[in-house]
């Protein structure tokens, strides 16, 4: 039977190292540049322009011209989904490049997924946001509760805005580096936009760590971890 979607051209594209590079580096949410994306991955201007091409064509990845400028994002939640779901299994069999990285701890500590908060503290917030009753989680199903509502309703999140997109107000995220949970989804969005805005933490340049500062993580601890 070969019925429904072909996965095997998906997965060509995803499994070419350049572009891999490439897709990996739009997981921070940021719109870049062909040169910057030849920089990432290794390769020359032209080189990149193709792989660029075929991202684009398979609609994996958009492009948004400025000026003269073209800048490229994902194309999706979607495929920020099926790439960290591809970073989980590649963690898990040991494919790391990881290890000897110096800003490996920060990274696993907190960073962007998409467009949302990953990483040990991640994980544990979410935990404990499902103790306390924030979500009701059942098999294939997470539910914002009115609990929820009300407690980030007081932290100054808009909960009618998470109402009005498209996109799932809440799902869970497997974290590739604690192999549990986390919170993605418009409610996730805009909790990394919370902390960003308290100035708790901030972006670190060219990487996907978020770096809380010492009185903002512990503002992030006291709002969202149990006490």
């Amino acid at each position: 039977m070969k019925d429904g979607p072909n996965i095997a051209r998906i997965a060509a594209l995803i499994g070419d190292p350049a572009r891999a590079d490439i897709l990996t580096a739009l997981m921070a949410d940021r719109a870049l540049t062909a040169t910057e994306l030849a920089g990432i991955a290794g390769v020359t201007k032209q080189t990149v322009s193709a792989h660029l091409a075929k991202l684009v064509d398979a609609r994996l990845i958009a492009v948004e011209a400025q000026g003269r400028h073209r800048y490229f994002r994902l194309a999706g939640h979607d495929v920020a989904q099926l790439l960290e779901a591809l970073m989980g299994v590649a963690f898990r069999t040991g494919a790391v490049r990881l290890r000897s990285s110096p800003r490996e701890p920060a990274l696993r500590k907190a960073r962007v997924c998409y467009d949302h908060l990953a990483g040990e503290l991640a994980v544990a917030a979410f935990e404990a946001m499902l103790m306390r009753g924030w979500f009701l989680a059942r098999p294939g199903e997470l539910r914002l509760t009115d609990t929820g509502r009300a407690e980030l309703a007081r932290l100054g999140i808009d909960v009618l805005a998470l109402d009005a997109g498209r996109r799932p107000a809440c799902r869970m995220c497997l974290d590739w580096g604690e192999r549990r949970h986390h919170l993605a989804g418009a409610v996730g969005a805009a909790v990394l936009r919370h902390v960003l805005d308290t100035g708790w933490a901030r972006r670190l340049p060219d990487s996907r760590v978020v770096a809380f500062n010492p009185w903002g993580e512990r503002a992030f601890r006291e709002e969202f971890l149990l006490a």
